[in-house]
């Protein structure tokens, strides 16, 4: 049975800002406050999707949320009408209506974690929605999130959902952004890959001093149990706390990985040679051979790597059993990255291609082609299961485009979020959005 590694890409909200919400995250922070185009942000990444699709990979497409979250605001102590609630929260806590209006769930590598049915205990394929509980403007995305996830991936049969893990901070979870996985082929047993920038309860691993490490060991091992995961096809490595505090605030902004390969920099985790080691011994025991390509600091610094996102890349296989990789074009931009990398695919090694994508929307705001993605592996029977209404086809492209089209503003600053019209723009079309994907009812305002 043939198996694959479908993208499910998310589809950039309407309110998409520079909110400057993310610390931690250079580019967000660096851009905060400048004018966003919510509609170029959408089609960059539609774009995105299109073309992978007609190189013949699987693509899918995953939702937005609802934004403002009116019903957090609420939450929080505002009241009365839905434009009421959002003057109330424009005029007295202005920072906190900014991150109700947050589209950060754009960047959907932090939406699960994803464990095939091939190393599951139960044969199915698990999600774990991701609690993101480091920073408010992402902690209100998992209930949703949930919801459509279970609308994309609806059959028990193939299917597991688990809910968020405790939101609190010894369980910091931020999804498939620092986890992959090694296999020889998608539909084979693999091996998982967690990576965590700090220990809740284990007081030997070092912690970053600047910026917070987001992801716990703890909520790694959480989530592997849930899964169904045996202990010979789980790799735990710690992130480097240095590279987290020159702003790496995930695995993916300085690692990736993708059948038997992972590309990494040289400062991206402690203990490097040993983890290696686990690795290749472990896929080895599930037939696969272990391919390390280590990206020398003398060659593209850390500063480097994070300015021009070179790991927040696609790492793709090919038919030949080549790989491409997918970058942004602030990889082409910077010198020592460029050069690094035509040096890369001229070498003869398994990186043969490399495809540029302008998602300069997105890269402002600091999430690259990785974090636009979730990687769900599917084998045929499990890829028939999920919703058709989110696998991307030339019509559903076409569809999607006129749907930003209409419904997407071309410019918005901090002022914008606090116009109530806003909200029913949100709400139009995601409710417009819903019937187009065959969702159902997922959003709070089409449930209540």
């Amino acid at each position: 049975m043939k198996s694959y590694e479908v993208n499910f890409d998310g589809l950039v909200g309407p309110t998409h800002n520079y909110g400057g919400l993310s610390y931690g995250n250079v580019a967000s922070q660096s851009n905060s406050q400048q004018s966003s185009n919510p509609k170029e942000a959408a089609l960059q990444g539609l774009a995105k999707m299109k073309a992978l699709m007609e190189m013949g990979f699987q693509q899918g497409v995953l939702a937005p949320q609802e934004r403002p979250d009116v019903a957090g605001l609420r939450s929080l102590g505002f009241s009365g009408t839905d434009a009421q609630v959002i003057e109330q929260a424009a005029r007295q806590a202005m920072p906190l209506l900014v991150a109700s209006c947050s589209a950060s769930s754009m960047w959907v590598a932090n939406a699960a974690t994803v464990s095939p049915s091939a190393d599951t205990a139960d044969g199915r394929v698990h999600f774990t929605a991701a609690n993101l509980n480091c920073k408010y403007h992402r902690s209100i995305e998992h209930p949703t999130t949930s919801r459509v996830l279970g609308a994309m991936f609806a059959d028990q049969k193939h299917f597991a959902h688990h809910a968020a893990l405790p939101a609190v901070a010894q369980f910091g979870d931020e999804g498939a952004a620092n986890h992959t996985r090694f296999c020889r082929e998608y539909g084979e047993a693999g091996v998982e890959f967690f990576v965590f920038g700090r220990s809740a309860f284990d007081t030997r691993y070092p912690a970053p001093q600047k910026y917070p490490a987001r992801q716990t060991l703890e909520a790694s091992q959480a989530v592997a149990r849930l899964h169904g995961l045996s202990d010979d096809g789980v790799v735990y490595a710690q992130q480097n706390p240095s590279v987290i505090d020159q702003g790496v605030f995930h695995n993916d902004v300085i690692a990736v990985g993708n059948g038997e390969a992972l590309f990494y920099h040289e400062d991206a985790f402690l203990d490097t040679e040993q983890m290696l080691a686990e690795l290749s011994a472990k896929l080895a025991k599930r037939g696969g051979q272990f391919k390390a390509i280590c990206v020398p600091r003398d060659q593209v610094s850390v500063e480097d790597a994070v300015r021009s996102y070179l790991f927040n890349s696609q790492l793709l296989s090919r038919a030949d059993g080549s790989m491409l990789l997918i970058v942004p074009q602030e990889c082409q931009n910077n010198p020592r990255v460029w050069q690094y990398l035509q040096e890369l695919t001229s070498s003869g090694g398994l990186i043969r291609e490399v495809k540029v994508f302008d998602l300069k929307q997105s890269m402002q705001n600091g999430g690259g082609p990785a974090c636009l993605r979730l990687r769900v592996a599917l084998n045929e029977t499990e890829l028939a299961a999920v919703n058709p209404g989110v696998i991307m086809t030339p019509p559903l492209y076409g569809t999607l485009t006129q749907w930003v089209d209409k419904h997407y503003r071309d410019r918005m600053t901090e002022s914008d979020l606090a116009d109530p019209q806003l909200l029913l723009e949100c709400r139009t079309a995601l409710d417009e959005l819903t019937q187009i994907l065959k969702l159902g009812a997922v959003y709070p305002f089409q449930i209540n």
